[in-house]
């Protein structure tokens, strides 16, 4: 299979036949997104998603389909992506060669909690796989992507005001109060987010460290 070089998958591991299908018919389908949720994100997903799959003793092939299908639902309102995706996968019953409806039913519900924004904890573990697995919680990549989208949205904006929109965006997701849960204990965006709102705690650190990734 063209994404089974070594990285992060092996026959062992994600039954062959199911990888080829989702090679084949699933992941392509990225290409036609935008960069930021394009075809190296999801194998980036996948790459953590199997990671923790291995981790929980969850079952890989589950993980690895839920990982694979998740942000399809990008080709629609975004709003709801996370809802169309799931309908994306429990409707395509070329999955019924691998999977039980009960097993398909568990992969849409994970699916669905996938948002960090989302009121109530994912109702599986696989739930729980792909919240964490879609986050990259290092300080760097967090507050870059934060500082790049404030600038895209108000591209004649100060770097004052930036820092005002970034500042109240960080604190109402990042912080200990933030809205943003994480589900899996001792996880590497355990770690992140702790260096996070470290940074969040100190008004002299939180300005110095924006303005590092503000001027690169």
């Amino acid at each position: 299979p063209i994404y089974n070089n070594g990285r992060f998958m092996s026959s062992r591991e994600v039954n062959l036949e199911l990888m080829s299908f989702v090679e084949t018919n699933i992941l392509p389908q990225y290409n036609n997104l935008e960069s930021h949720h394009g075809l190296s994100k999801i194998l980036n997903i996948i790459k953590q998603s199997l990671q923790l799959a291995r981790v929980t003793t969850a079952d890989i092939n589950m993980a690895y389909t839920i990982a694979a299908y998740h942000d399809l639902g990008l080709n629609g309102p975004k709003a709801i992506h996370h809802i169309t995706g799931g309908k994306i996968l429990s409707k395509d019953a070329r999955l019924l060669n691998w999977f039980s409806k009960e097993q398909i039913t568990t992969m849409k519900e994970a699916i669905e909690d996938h948002r960090a924004s989302m009121a109530h904890a994912p109702r599986s573990i696989y739930g729980c796989i792909i919240a964490e697995s879609v986050r990259d919680l290092t300080l760097e990549t967090v507050f870059k992507d934060t500082i790049t989208a404030i600038r895209q949205q108000y591209p004649n904006a100060t770097k004052e005001e930036v820092f005002r929109y970034f500042k109240k965006h960080i604190t109402a997701k990042y912080s200990v109060n933030g809205y943003i849960r994480l589900w899996i204990p001792n996880s590497n965006n355990a770690k992140g987010i702790s260096e996070i709102r470290r940074v969040i705690e100190s008004e002299v650190e939180l300005q110095n460290t924006f303005n590092h990734y503000f001027d690169l």
